[in-house]
């Protein structure tokens, strides 16, 4: 069942719409400073006057431009489809009538969304490096640490970047989950998750709201600029894991029980 909901994922023409606007952040990125003149201004994302020079910092720059609205977009078109996808096409029962139980078919829909958070991920960062290569070319990377890896080390971190950033997804994608059980209209589901992210990240700039930080699937993801230092600095990476994986237990509980008990009609 797993094969075929990841084929059923790969083949949709929608699917590759979304790898495409995703791949498009840093093609749109490396062309805007590669025609732009003048030295740096120091101005826009972090890392940008970096591009320039380094064409392996275009794939930073996708990522963080990209981690605040992008990715969740994406995330919220799959996640929200999950379930109420189902539903509204009347195929839900038709799957619940497979030798599966509704447990085993929530788990078999997290994990096609945990795969598109990898896939949807790597397509960024792997975009951002080609098109930092094709435009800037690459040389070993200077972190924010003042050191300097090869080149090897450096396509390495930027990996282990891109793992940081599909951890951060995993949250959202639970969340996602338990609201598609909640409905049989997809689209509401998929903006209810798109705002929900919206919101998280507006309380966490909030100093008002400090207590509530430490709690926000959000609070960590743009940490992963601690993974360009030298030694790495892994407190974000071990939190962020912490705190996703709470979220994937608590709103994975909650989707079971939902779904568990759900009449299905559609």
């Amino acid at each position: 069942m797993l094969a075929s909901e990841l084929h059923l994922l790969f083949r949709r023409r929608r699917t590759w719409a979304l790898f495409a606007a995703l791949a498009a952040v840093p093609v749109l990125i490396g062309l805007a400073v590669r025609v732009s003149t003048g030295p740096p201004r120091g101005r826009g994302p972090a890392f940008l006057d970096q591009v320039a020079g380094n064409g392996l910092f275009l794939a930073v720059v996708g990522l963080l431009v990209s981690v605040p609205l992008f990715l969740p977009l994406t995330v919220a078109v799959v996640a929200g489809d999950s379930i109420a996808g189902e539903a509204s096409q009347g195929t839900l029962r038709y799957l619940l009538t497979a030798p599966v139980s509704r447990a085993g078919l929530l788990l078999v829909k997290y994990a096609v969304i945990v795969v598109f958070c990898a896939a949807a991920v790597l397509v960024l960062a792997g975009a951002g490096v080609l098109v930092g290569l094709v435009l800037f070319g690459v040389q070993p990377a200077v972190l924010l640490s003042g050191d300097t890896l090869g080149l090897g080390a450096s396509y390495a971190r930027i990996a282990l970047i891109a793992a940081y950033v599909a951890v951060s997804l995993l949250g959202l994608g639970a969340i996602g989950l338990f609201l598609s059980t909640l409905s049989d209209v997809p689209v509401g589901v998929m903006a209810a998750i798109a705002v929900l992210a919206v919101a998280a990240q507006i309380a966490g700039s909030l100093p008002q709201l400090d207590w509530l930080h430490p709690w926000l699937f959000t609070e960590h993801w743009t940490g992963f600029v601690d993974l360009l230092r030298q030694p790495v600095l892994w407190d974000s990476f071990v939190d962020n894991a912490v705190l996703q994986a709470g979220y994937v237990l608590v709103f994975g509980a909650l989707a079971y029980g939902r779904f568990a008990t759900k009449d299905v009609l559609s």
